[in-house]
């Protein structure tokens, strides 16, 4: 018999390792990688209009312009309860890679508040995808000149300096102004807001003389600013914007450290498996790199801060304990 050679046992043992990793090999190229099979949902916790439901649209249409998809997807909108209804409706679809949210700092802080009870930790975060800097604005009037100026107040007498800022507290323009006053020196328990349903009517009392500053997007003011009707006093970026806003300055210009955006991240319902998520990176990594993304980021005067699954998980931790200490100062934190 053949086997009674050592040498030819050998021999046969390594033959059929060999073939059997071939026939394994070619069994899990056979495998196609995962795709939607079912059409894509879309998902914001804001109306039609808002600028995350804006970037949702955007990434719906490159979807579709790239040929990512083989099946059609489309943007659901599910406001209320502070992003609440809609992370609960994400969550229905546990574990079904078709169903995806564009989300804000408001996914952490509507926790912390207590507003919502679905922490980030129980979804599945797939990629940032941009930056919207708060900016600190005042009208052509006001007798704060410069960024320095409200630097100086904020440390003098926190309270003097009231802020209009949209649509809740504890939110991402909260979360700015709190951090600029404790930058400043001042004291931020002191600080005075006041909250309006809209951007619109914060600008409205701001124009008016009801309020000192607004803070709010950059990309709301540049008209007036345009048109000599305010003043931008410093915006919450790391580097400076580019385009009409490349002349105003960063608070860390000035020497003070808040940096925050309203930034933009999408993520996934629990329980998505790896072949969901690499998909899904694959899907955003090309996206980010299309004239038509590049194009909008230049002018809606958003950050370019394009970060991946992994990344992302650790973005999101990372701003989970920030986003707890400051709440917490302010007296929010439940």
């Amino acid at each position: 018999m053949i086997h009674d050679n050592p040498s030819n046992y050998a021999y046969w043992r390594i033959a059929t390792a060999f073939l059997l990793s071939i026939v394994g090999a070619e069994c899990i190229a056979a495998v196609p990688a995962w795709k939607p099979d079912q059409h894509v949902e879309i998902i914001v916790a804001t109306s039609a209009g808002s600028s995350s439901d804006a970037m949702a649209r955007l990434i719906e249409r490159l979807l579709r312009e790239e040929k990512l998809l083989a099946a059609p997807a489309v943007v659901v909108n599910k406001p209320g309860g502070g992003g609440a209804i809609a992370l609960n409706y994400l969550n229905q679809h546990a574990g079904n890679g078709s169903y995806i949210m564009v989300s804000s700092p408001s996914i952490i802080t509507s926790y912390l508040i207590g507003v919502s009870p679905v922490n980030y930790t129980e979804l599945t975060p797939l990629a940032q995808m941009g930056a919207d800097y708060v900016g600190f604005t005042v009208s052509a009037e006001s007798p704060l000149k410069t960024g320095r100026d409200l630097l100086s107040r904020f440390k003098i007498d926190t309270g003097s300096v009231s802020i209009a800022l949209a649509n809740s507290a504890g939110n991402h323009n909260h979360i700015a102004a709190a951090l600029l006053a404790r930058a400043a020196g001042g004291n931020i328990k002191r600080l005075k807001v006041v909250i309006f349903n809209g951007s619109a009517e914060a600008v409205t009392a701001l124009m008016g003389g009801h309020v000192d500053v607004v803070a709010n997007p950059v990309s709301a003011m540049l008209q007036l600013m345009q048109a000599g009707k305010v003043r931008i006093l410093g915006v919450s970026s790391d580097t400076r914007l580019g385009g009409a806003m490349s002349a105003i300055p960063t608070w860390k210009e000035m020497g003070v450290s808040a940096v925050f955006a309203n930034w933009r991240t999408v993520i996934g319902p629990k329980g998505m498996s790896d072949q969901h998520i690499r998909f899904w990176n694959d899907a955003f990594a090309k996206i980010v790199k299309t004239g038509a993304w590049k194009s909008d980021i230049e002018t809606n005067l958003l950050g370019d801060t394009y970060l991946d699954s992994q990344q992302t998980r650790k973005f999101m931790d990372q701003q989970f304990v920030e986003l707890r200490a400051i709440l917490g100062e302010l007296g929010l934190a439940k």
